[in-house]
């Protein structure tokens, strides 16, 4: 589930780039969405590396 959202907010935030119209409220709003998704992202990958024995 984490990884789909992450692809939906990467989809989101390459269209919204891709045009100049868009609000900055409309940047934050995703800017602390994709924050979210990356400390997500991290908690993950750090969740596995210590099942795995790793550092």
């Amino acid at each position: 589930m984490q990884l789909t959202i992450g692809e939906e907010l990467l989809r989101h935030a390459r269209a919204m780039l891709a045009d100049p119209k868009i609000p900055r409220g409309e940047f934050r709003f995703l800017s602390a969405r994709l924050t979210e998704a990356l400390h997500d992202a991290i908690r993950v990958a750090r969740s596995r590396e210590t099942v795995r024995g790793g550092s």
